[in-house]
């Protein structure tokens, strides 16, 4: 007999297990599921081509964001860290899938760039040297939030807490409610131990969710041409929000 719950960790460790095989999408299992995502870098996904979300470029072209200190979190193949690094931010990148890192540390050296990569959790990682820490003045976030279950936004908004900078800025991209993702309530979730490859957001929700921060924009993202230089896809939310000073 096991009694083993004691902390708020505890308790969410226990509800990643309701997820299982799945968890391994946000949290450093064994055999992480984003390996075999990345392994063929030669697959036809948009979000594999080394361009920077449309939004973060017109962030940065409108003056809503000045360089500081970044963290891209769930960066996958580099491809939002090359262009803040381009535009003399001080870049921390954060991935769970070593294919992801390595493939971003290849586009880092090839553009010369100065990031430093992290493989792991970062809900896990500290500013004790084993990865970023912070504060930072910006946290941009391309795809991560919407793969986590709803306990996990606890852990979110933790990292927000002790990460992002006072001033500072979430740049959030995520799947957009009647356009992509799962808009089935929190709770169907757990009885049903899946995750429907991704969550839906409204913009009410995401509101609620970062009542928190000041929202500066809240948009769909724009929608790209293949030869644009900047990536972009309209079932995809793209949010810009400032923590109070």
């Amino acid at each position: 007999m096991e009694r083993h719950i004691r902390t708020v960790d505890d308790v969410l460790r226990l509800l990643d297990g309701l997820f299982a095989p799945e968890a391994d999408r946000w949290t450093s299992g064994a055999a992480s599921w984003w390996d075999g995502f990345y392994a063929d870098r030669d697959r036809p996904v948009p979000f594999f081509a080394a361009k920077p979300d449309e939004n973060l470029v017109s962030h940065l072209d409108r003056g809503l964001i000045s360089p500081g200190r970044a963290l891209d979190l769930g960066c996958g193949p580099g491809r939002n860290a090359l262009h803040l690094a381009s535009r003399g931010f001080e870049v921390d990148a954060v991935d769970l899938s070593p294919a992801a890192i390595a493939w971003a540390r290849d586009r880092a050296r090839e553009a010369a760039a100065d990031i430093r990569f992290h493989c792991g959790d970062a809900f896990a990682l500290t500013p004790d040297g084993a990865g970023p820490g912070g504060p930072y003045d910006l946290i941009h976030d391309s795809g991560c939030f919407h793969h986590l279950p709803p306990h996990r936004r606890i852990s979110y908004l933790a990292l927000l807490d002790r990460s992002l900078a006072p001033g500072g800025h979430l740049s959030l991209t995520c799947f957009a409610a009647g356009r992509m993702g799962s808009e089935l309530p929190d709770e169907a979730f757990y009885h049903q131990s899946r995750l429907h490859g991704g969550l839906a957001y409204t913009p009410r929700s995401l509101r609620r969710i970062f009542s928190g921060l000041t929202e500066i924009e809240l948009r769909p993202m724009r929608d790209e041409p293949p030869g644009s230089p900047h990536f972009g896809e309209p079932f995809l939310w793209t949010a810009l929000f400032r923590r109070p000073e």
